[in-house]
Formats: C-alpha cells, sequence, structure tokens
C-alpha cells in the first residue's frame, strides 16, 4: 500500500495506533503486523528481532521497523532508531495534515478524538483472535493498545515486552559502551602508566606485543 492510497482511504490502523498511542502506539501496530506475517519475533526476553525475509512488508512504518531491527531491540528503543523515526514523523505530518493531530503538542485534536470514539464503538475489544483477520487485529489493538495485546497475542506480547517498556537490547553486554575499542582503552591506560614514570610496566620504549 502506498503512502498516497493510505491517504486517500482515512487512517489505517497504524494511523489510528498513533492518534491513539502516539510514535509508540504506532511502532506497537507495526511490529504486530510484522510477526502475524512470521517476520518478527520475540528475542532475548522482553526484545524483537529480526525472523523471515519474506513477504515483503507492504506498509511505510513497517518497512521501517524492519530496517530499524538490523540488531534487536526493546519496544521503548525501536521508535528511536532512524529509519523508524523519520517514518513516524513523517506520518505525523500526514496526520497533522488531514486535521486529526495537533501540530507542536502531542495527541489528537478534537476531531481525531471523535473519530476513535466512534471507531472504539463500532469496534469493541475482541475477547479472543478466533475468526479475526489480521487486518481486524491490527485495528483492534490500534483502538484498545494493550487490551487487545493481551487478548489476542498473550504469548508474543508477554516475550517480547509489548505490554511494558521492553528491555534495551544490549542491556549488560557492553559494559564499555557500544562501539568501544576495548584493545584501544587498554593501549590507552597502558600508555598514561607509562608517561607517569613506569609504575609496573617496564619503562623503555619498547611496547610489547600484542594480544
Amino acid at each position: 500500500m502506498s503512502d498516497h492510497e493510505t491517504r486517500t482511504r482515512g487512517p489505517g490502523p497504524h494511523e489510528l495506533g498513533m492518534l491513539r498511542g502516539g510514535p509508540r502506539g504506532a511502532v506497537t501496530v507495526a511490529v504486530l503486523g510484522l510477526h502475524l506475517r512470521g517476520l518478527v519475533e520475540a528475542g532475548r526476553p522482553g526484545t524483537l528481532r529480526r525472523a523471515a525475509a519474506f513477504p515483503a512488508p507492504d506498509h511505510p512504518l513497517e518497512k521501517a521497523v524492519r530496517v530499524g531491527l538490523y540488531r534487536p531491540a526493546g519496544i521503548s528503543e525501536l521508535p528511536t532508531r532512524a529509519a523508524v523515526r523519520l517514518a513516524l514523523a513523517r506520518m505525523r505530518e500526514d496526520l497533522v495534515a488531514d486535521g486529526l493531530l495537533r501540530s507542536g503538542l502531542p495527541g489528537p485534536t478534537r476531531r481525531g478524538r471523535r473519530h476513535l470514539t466512534a471507531l472504539r464503538a463500532r469496534h469493541p475489544l475482541p475477547p479472543a483472535p478466533d475468526g479475526l483477520t489480521d487486518e481486524e487485529m491490527l485495528l483492534a489493538v490500534a483502538l484498545h493498545g494493550g487490551r487487545a495485546l493481551t487478548a489476542l497475542a498473550p504469548h508474543f506480547t508477554r516475550a517480547s515486552g509489548l505490554d511494558g517498556r521492553g528491555t534495551l537490547a544490549d542491556e549488560g553486554r557492553f559494559p564499555f559502551g557500544r562501539g568501544t575499542d576495548l584493545r584501544r582503552t587498554f593501549g590507552a591506560e597502558q600508555g598514561q602508566a607509562s608517561e607517569g614514570g613506569g609504575h609496573g610496566c617496564g619503562g623503555g620504549g619498547g611496547g610489547g606485543g600484542g594480544d
């Protein structure tokens, strides 16, 4: 589905997710859409990761989420990934232009709130996923948030952390910071010790060795 088709049809589940729950709401709908087609799965507890490569995502935000999962992420950090952030900004611009989101302020306009209320009245919270299409499941999550996630995809919701903040994918794994070259760090410390008088490292310039 192209951006133009999305605009002419009116807001779909991803856009409604943003109206109701902001960027996190929109990304949650995208994640569930990808999961229902086998493209995203739960990774380490509280994180998400890519699964199969096909079929390709259809919605622009789902495409961005797939790109953003170049490495695993928790649901709270995924909206900060560059591709996802850009897709969310474009979606927000469209919703502001359509008079559904306020410009410069969080939350929907009065028109946007009325639209959500009317849709919730027509689409009450389903108790289970039985008989629902993928699109109907996404719409339920867009309109009802966490309650719909728990009712429709309880195992995935718990395993991936969608029902909370999730966890940071790299938490505890890079104590010196992501991307730090440990040999450079320790080499710098060794050099400082040598300059300070050779405490315990043997002074003279040879430097030996490797690791």
